[in-house]
């Protein structure tokens, strides 16, 4: 392919215009690093969502599912310890 189409000029410039851009990484504080708990809902609510709008096919449903069962689980055993820590506090 001798001649590049348009659309591939204009990506590659603003590729290069991009990449003269980026400023370089930088580590993130601690405080930003890891998982919590409102983020792992936010993934069960995701797949919730785009699982309703057909985003994925039939044959990847069973691994959705049970990655989406295993991330409710994970949440409601979170919030069960959380519900006892709190009972043990107002006991003691």
């Amino acid at each position: 392919m001798a001649d590049k189409s348009k659309s591939q000029e204009e990506f590659e410039a603003v590729a290069a215009e991009v990449d003269g851009n980026v400023p370089e990484a930088t580590e993130a504080p601690a405080a930003e690093q890891g998982l919590n708990l409102s983020d792992i809902r936010a993934c069960v609510t995701i797949i919730d969502i785009v699982t309703k709008r057909g985003a994925f096919e039939g044959a990847e449903l069973a691994d959705v599912g049970s990655v989406r069962n295993r991330l409710d689980n994970f949440l409601k055993a979170a919030n069960q310890a959380a519900s006892e820590a709190a009972e043990d506090e107002v006991e003691a």
